[in-house]
């Protein structure tokens, strides 16, 4: 008997090349994006890159009402480092965040975005909404907080006598919920795994050193942008009281705990992230009508 072929499909995903200047330097950045309607800008963890939006993409829930676009970081995922990388150490600071975020938006034209981001992606959006508030529709932070309290040491992180790309999956393998699917875990450590050298550790510089918004955050307005954190139960770098601590101190920000998820939940369980995300943006598409 022949074996039963199983339909083909196409992600309804297309990816390109845009060129812009980032810190005076030309740089080559990768993104994709799937739907229309209103821009959601997506921004990936630290070491990781855009495939983590992967499965927003393909619903067509999310799709149907937005245009949703994830962008690789210069020296992430299908972005290239700008040229004389291998000179020089990757280091990530909050002005060089802000700008490629912001640069990547104009250049492609986004009318006042939902910028949603993870983990230092969800740390990023705060310092955004704050200082940037009335460029963006709204801001969304997974896993989102002012500071935390480094829990790590990352010397070992960018050492030739310790693989890359395995003990950046390593550090963030106890991150994923205790009920993520086994093939959406695996999934997202593989994209760790393929992290650059030196650039897990690069993030954390910004994610440890140069992002205490513990002083900024008060000052969001969200009567120009309104502020959505959600973070998982599971999540032991960015606790649930990390987050509800930090939207404490944003007048009318909205917070929730998203149970059984952990620090990835769009890509580590994106049918219980479902749930969680789809009400937010529906808040959001209602208030922009």
């Amino acid at each position: 008997m022949a074996a039963r072929m199983e339909p083909v499909f196409i992600e309804p995903i297309w990816g390109k090349y845009v060129h812009l200047t980032l810190g005076g330097r030309p740089c080559r950045v990768y993104f994709e994006e799937a739907g229309t309607g209103i821009p959601l800008l997506c921004l990936h963890t630290a070491g990781s890159d855009g495939r983590q939006f992967r499965h927003l993409m393909n619903d067509p829930a999310v799709t149907d009402h937005f245009r949703v676009v994830a962008f690789d970081l210069p020296w992430h995922g299908k972005s290239t480092p700008p040229a004389g990388w291998h000179d020089e150490e990757y280091t990530l600071t909050t002005a060089a965040y802000v700008e490629a975020v912001l640069t990547f938006s104009r250049a492609l034209e986004l009318d006042r975005p939902v910028v949603m981001g993870c983990s230092m992606g969800g740390r990023i959006v705060l310092e955004l909404a704050a200082g940037h508030g009335r460029e963006l529709g709204a801001v969304i932070g997974l896993e989102a907080a002012d500071h935390q309290t480094p829990w790590y040491d990352t010397e070992w992180l960018h050492r030739p006598d310790v693989p890359g790309g395995e003990g950046c999956a390593a550090l963030g393998s106890g991150r994923v919920g205790a009920p993520a699917p086994d093939e959406h875990r695996w999934e997202t450590l593989w994209g760790y795994m393929q992290s650059g050298p030196g650039i897990f550790k690069g993030d954390l510089y910004f994610y440890r050193v140069d992002s205490d918004f513990r002083e900024r955050v008060a000052g969001i307005d969200t009567r120009d942008c309104p502020v959505h954190l959600l973070t998982g139960s599971y999540d032991f770098s960015c606790t649930p009281e990390d987050t509800l601590r930090t939207a404490a101190k944003i007048k009318g920000a909205e917070a929730a705990i998203m149970e059984g998820l952990g620090h990835f939940p769009m890509s580590e369980d994106p049918a219980r992230f479902r749930e969680y995300i789809l009400p937010v943006l529906d808040k959001i598409r209602a208030a922009r009508a």
